[in-house]
């Protein structure tokens, strides 16, 4: 995983549990996936994950590997993950850092990437359990109702950042 300042700048690798145990600043990826209804694709986390296991969250997340681009990564990921190739452009960042169960700590600078497809995923079962397609006003409605049922980044994007996420989409 690659190790980052507070600017994004590579200043070293670590493995990726590692980083999560020592809660060390990393570059990371967020995957949002929307079709022509401007429904989003969730997933569901695969159960056995080493962290947020039966959660929903964006289309796919994860993190760069070394001299790799947040695009290579997010089309590497989003087909290993939920099966697919669409269209993507470029969103925001933001940085976060959170403690997780595990004694894990999540401590990213996530570049958030913008997808569209009408297509369904074929979803990795060891990465993901379920999908599905929802309308952003419903998606909010349901956060704020049963928090617990998201990921701490997913929500962020969605709760912290609506307005740069309306923006990155033109609604």
């Amino acid at each position: 995983m690659i190790l980052v300042d507070e600017f994004d700048i590579e200043i070293g690798q670590m493995e990726k549990l590692e980083a999560h145990q020592k809660g060390v600043l990393h570059r990371a990826f967020s995957v949002l996936i929307f079709n022509d209804k401007k429904e989003m694709l969730l997933q569901q986390r695969a159960y056995g994950k080493y962290h947020s296991e039966g959660l929903w969250t964006n289309a796919c997340c994860s993190h760069q590997a070394p001299n790799e681009s947040n695009f290579e990564a997010a089309k590497r990921r989003l087909m290993e993950e939920i099966g697919m190739e669409c269209t993507l452009k470029k969103g925001f960042t933001f940085r976060y850092k959170t403690n997780l169960e595990n004694n894990l700590i999540e401590n990213e600078f996530d570049h958030v990437i913008l997808g569209f497809s009408n297509e369904n995923p074929i979803l990795n079962p060891t990465e993901a359990i379920d999908y599905k397609w929802i309308s952003i006003l419903d998606l909010l409605d349901d956060m704020h109702k049963k928090p617990e049922k998201y990921t701490v980044w997913f929500k962020l994007i969605l709760l912290d950042h609506y307005d740069q996420l309306t923006q990155s989409l033109n609604l």
